[in-house]
């Protein structure tokens, strides 16, 4: 009898060894409150949500809204679903937290626990986004649809007056289309799988690219765009997105630039960090001497739309969805892109990409040019 009783009991603790395993593995918060709202369960992730917290010494407490919410459960008799928001344990915005609380007998209540925060941040990115892009296509339409009835009416009476409203049409027309062509790019960045079988690419020939079809931009500046590094850099990755994203940094270094100042790209083997982190990466480096960032805005200007200047920005035909494209094809590509500035100096963009190590080992000292204007 007494060998039964000791093979029940270490039964009934193997089970609820195995209970308290399964809900620590759920994601969602589970607490059960007695009639005081002592809490008798209590998973994992009710803890880390902060529905239960540590009292002094080792007895815990429920959260002061999870026992109102106990007590209108009790006295009602019905179960209730609402949504709040409880301060996070670590500082930081509030948690987003459906909570669904049932009537249990002997006063007692169960209550699931849902984090809903990241759900509220991509709805509201993209309620954003839409706000964003209607504003963004109000301007360039408007503009066409006034310079069209102004060219109607200049058509006969004045020439001249016809001509220049017909090139503003182009410019907007073209302004129009990048925006467009940018928000599908974009979109297609951020719905994209990382790439499954990345293809070495050769630096050198991106370089050469972003050369060739930042010419004429920088000539209309008397901007020299120079390149400097090793040469035989491979990183493995979709050309065509890699040249996309190098394009875009240099447009936006040259657009922010004043005339007659060089704008560099430098390729180079990154040493890692101290801990030799990201060791072996290929560093695509793009510095200018333009206007600089300020410190409040660095953290924001990969944001889509998000414009430092936003009148210089205008001026220049930017769509504010450039840099955004550039860390998404740098995440894509299981790299990312860092700024560095300085106010009336200039800033310097550099992608980090993985590299191919024999590459990287076999690289030439930094000396040697890979192009560009000596």
């Amino acid at each position: 009898m007494d060998w039964k009783f000791r093979q029940s009991k270490a039964d009934g603790a193997a089970a609820g060894a195995a209970m308290t395993e399964i809900l620590d593995a759920l994601l969602v918060g589970v607490v059960v409150l007695d009639d005081t709202d002592r809490p008798v369960l209590a998973n994992a992730a009710a803890r880390e949500m902060g529905l239960i917290r540590q009292r002094q010494g080792a007895e815990e407490e429920a959260h002061t809204i999870v026992r109102t919410l106990a007590g209108q459960v009790r006295r009602g008799g019905v179960t209730r679903v609402v949504e709040l928001d409880l301060p996070r344990l670590t500082h930081g915005d509030p948690l987003g937290v459906n909570v669904r609380a049932v009537s249990l007998d002997g006063g007692r209540v169960a209550i699931e626990a849902t984090d809903v925060t990241e759900a509220h941040r991509v709805a509201r990115v993209r309620r954003d986004f839409v706000a964003n892009v209607s504003h963004e296509l109000k301007t360039p339409v408007g503009a066409l649809q006034l310079l069209a009835e102004a060219l109607l009416d200049a058509t006969d009476k004045d020439p001249a007056a016809a001509i220049r409203f017909a090139e503003r049409i182009k410019h907007e027309s073209a302004r129009l289309g990048r925006l467009v062509s940018e928000l599908l790019e974009l979109s297609r960045l951020q719905g994209a799988e990382p790439l499954p079988e990345p293809e070495p690419v050769d630096v050198d020939k991106i370089v050469v690219e972003v050369l060739d079809r930042t010419k004429t931009p920088g000539s209309a500046k008397h901007i020299d765009v120079v390149s400097h590094g090793p040469h035989g850099l491979v990183v493995y990755g979709n050309e065509n997105q890699l040249v996309t994203a190098v394009v875009n940094l240099v447009e936006n270094a040259i657009a922010y630039s004043p005339e007659s100042t060089t704008v560099s790209i430098t390729t180079s083997v990154s040493a890692g960090d101290e801990t030799g982190h990201e060791a072996g990466y290929i560093e695509i480096a793009v510095a200018d001497q333009g206007i600089g960032i300020e410190p409040r805005d660095i953290d924001r200007i990969f944001e889509r739309f998000y414009r430092a200047d936003r009148a210089r920005s205008r001026a220049t035909g930017g769509t504010g969805l450039g840099l955004a494209i550039v860390k998404h094809i740098a995440t894509n590509h299981g790299g990312r892109v860092d700024v560095v500035s300085s106010v009336g100096v200039g800033s310097t963009f550099t992608l980090r990409l993985p590299a191919r190590p024999a590459e990287a080992a076999m690289a030439l000292p930094p000396s040697v040019e890979i192009g560009g204007t000596p």
